[in-house]
């Protein structure tokens, strides 16, 4: 459980605010505390949240609406993105509803709150967790413009040289990942058959791979974030490309002969070397028997282990500065070491 979730609870636990028949939770994860509440309704695009949410036996909404008395906000990390969330939070409020932010120190909790301070008027704030709750009341004295301001950070962007559509707080924003330019440029033009796209994100590497290889009769993005893949489905269009909200880490439905990926290493703000090898697992048991794996990480992620005890046959085509390229097959038993050099 979050510090911050902890944090954005206690105006409540405190009596400073109360609790209302309804309110909307934005960045929605579950505590046990709101088992209590009469009617909290949450958002959460990111799919492993959401499953947590849900299990919780909490209601969950794909797209919140409405107007709500009490509206509260587990914002993420990138300014345009919290921003837009505030905006979006107090679009959503009832006229003298209450909006309650809660950030880790680490984020910007203070920034943030003196941020909000100028759209809303007069905040009121605690401290705890290395976290700051913070709340503001929908009032007449709030600065519009500035709110309607934020709300255009949180649209539809293109990526800079690009015709890529993006949205704040999905990763790589301001322009291509160069790990994931690094796998397109060395991508093999030959692959044939039914390929999946692991943590495919707003589409760049699938959509160089329809471009790359005519041989593909079908591809399969799986993606945890929801704004992304809405991005996604935007940016591919081909009629082959079939679009998943889906944690890649619970395992992949299918078989596929060939499997790219660009896998996440980080957990909020750590490093989880423990995710990517979760990505491994799953991309090589949806592998079918001689598909490939075709993945790009840092160079210092121990992968190669991960391969070798999951009796993949791997090479490392490409390692520069901070990237590598592994490329790995699943083959039968009996061929394993045959003709397939590691480096």
């Amino acid at each position: 459980m979050s510090p911050a979730l902890e944090t954005l609870l206690l105006p409540f636990s405190k009596g400073e605010i109360e609790i209302p028949e309804r309110a909307l939770f934005l960045g929605a994860e579950p505590h046990p505390a709101l088992r209590e509440w009469p009617g909290v309704t949450g958002w959460q695009p990111f799919k492993p949240l959401a499953d947590a949410w849900e299990r919780a036996g909490l209601p969950r909404v794909d797209e919140p609406t409405g107007r709500w008395p009490l509206v509260l906000v587990l914002p993420g990390k990138s300014r345009d993105e919290a921003l837009a969330a505030f905006a979006r939070g107090f679009e959503l409020l009832d006229e003298g509803g209450v909006l309650v932010v809660a950030m880790s120190n680490l984020s910007g909790a203070s920034r943030f709150e003196k941020e909000l301070g100028k759209a809303a008027g007069n905040i009121r704030s605690l401290q705890k967790n290395k976290c700051r709750a913070f709340h503001a009341v929908k009032d007449s004295g709030r600065d519009q413009a500035l709110l309607d301001e934020w709300r255009r950070l949180g649209e539809p962007r293109t990526v800079a040289d690009t015709t890529f559509i993006v949205e704040a707080g999905v990763f790589s924003t301001e322009h291509v990942d160069p790990g994931s330019a690094l796998l397109a440029e060395h991508l093999p033009s030959n692959l044939r058959g039914t390929a999946a796209d692991l943590g495919a994100g707003w589409g760049y590497l699938s959509q160089v791979l329809l471009e790359k290889c005519p041989g593909l009769k079908a591809l399969h993005l799986f993606e945890a974030d929801a704004r992304a893949l809405a991005c996604a489905r935007r940016n591919v269009t081909s009629p082959l490309a079939h679009f998943h909200w889906h944690d890649v880490a619970a395992g992949l439905p299918g078989k596929y002969e060939v499997v790219v990926s660009n896998p996440p290493f980080h957990s909020g703000n750590n490093t989880d070397i423990a995710l990517g090898r979760q990505f491994l697992r799953a991309a090589t048991g949806a592998l079918r028997t001689g598909g490939r794996l075709l993945l790009v990480a840092n160079r210092q992620l121990p992968y190669e282990a991960e391969l070798e005890a999951l009796g993949l046959v791997w090479r490392k085509p490409v390692e520069e500065g901070t990237y590598k390229l592994l490329f790995a097959e699943k083959r039968l038993p009996s061929t394993v070491g045959d003709g397939f050099p590691r480096r």
